[in-house]
């Protein structure tokens, strides 16, 4: 069992920053691929904001979030993080770190979810 758990999401003014952080609590950590995904009201699906590979060489990024978004993770500390910069009103929903086996971008490929953060990025 995987459990995620996210954390620092907020709310924060347009142009601003936020530094979203899951801790996963599993000895194999280092065997999953980490993603972001996101999901805004109304929205069934959850929309791919980024993913890392087990060992941090491969990063993929939404090209909505591309050059504002940072994708990390520390295996020693089994955390993951997302550092989000220049924040947009779109951006708001709620974010969710999820742990798979392959870096996709499709969210039916992650195992295990954590309970969501929500950030809200006011104009």
């Amino acid at each position: 069992q995987v459990a995620l758990s996210e954390s620092g999401g907020g709310l924060v003014q347009a142009g601003g920053s936020l530094r979203l952080s899951c801790a996963a609590s599993l000895q194999t950590f280092f065997t999953y691929s980490m993603a972001w995904f996101r999901q805004t009201p109304g929205r069934q699906e959850r929309e791919f904001v980024a993913v890392i590979n087990k060992i941090g060489d491969y990063k993929n990024y939404a090209d909505s979030v591309k050059g504002r978004f940072t994708i990390s993770r520390d295996n020693a500390l089994k955390t993951v993080g997302l550092e989000m910069n220049t924040l947009k009103p779109e951006d708001t929903a709620v974010y969710y770190c999820a742990a798979g086996v392959s870096a996709t971008t499709r969210d039916r490929d992650y195992n295990y979810w954590g309970q969501g953060t929500q950030v809200t990025v006011s104009s």
